[in-house]
């Protein structure tokens, strides 16, 4: 009996403060056929996004013309810097960034201006586990793509 008060009080409380469990993405109304113009069709960025796009029941169009909106990605870039080195002048830590800048039209409104978004992760890296380090940093750079689709992804739905 305890336990059924304690789970209906917290039900309550929950639903009073506004929270809600975040649901699956919606488009907005105009973007049911989207065309993304970008010079890089081979990015990760790309290839994550329209299958997120596909999985959210939105066609992808082949030109713009028949689309009834556009996704353009200006600027799609990933890389590395490194943060630290040791004694002997060796890396031994390495920032890995995803830069992606987009805006998003339909029917010559603009629904979402020019925007740039960046995130990075740190990794340390140990030159006797070269290998790993390639297979960790490779990983990083999936879930930062993954990171910043689910952002946009987002964003989109909020319109």
């Amino acid at each position: 009996m305890a336990k059924m008060t304690f789970l209906m009080l917290m039900t309550v409380s929950l639903t009073a403060c506004g929270f809600q469990l975040q649901g699956a993405f919606s488009p907005p109304a105009g973007m049911e056929r989207t065309y993304i113009e970008t010079s890089d069709r081979y990015s990760p960025f790309l290839r994550e996004f329209e299958a997120q796009l596909r999985a959210a029941g939105v066609q992808l169009s082949a030109s713009a013309d028949d689309a009834t909106a556009t996704f353009t990605i200006f600027a799609d870039e990933t890389d590395q810097r490194v943060l630290s080195v040791s004694a002997r002048n060796v890396p031994t830590e390495y920032e890995v960034f995803y830069s992606v800048t987009y805006s998003l039209d339909s029917a010559a409104k603009l629904l979402m201006p020019q925007q740039t978004l960046t995130l990075t992760r740190d990794y340390t890296y140990d030159s006797t586990l070269v290998l790993g380090k390639a297979r960790e940093e490779e990983l990083l750079r999936e879930a930062i793509v993954e990171d910043l689709v689910r952002i946009v992804m987002k964003q989109i739905s909020t319109l």
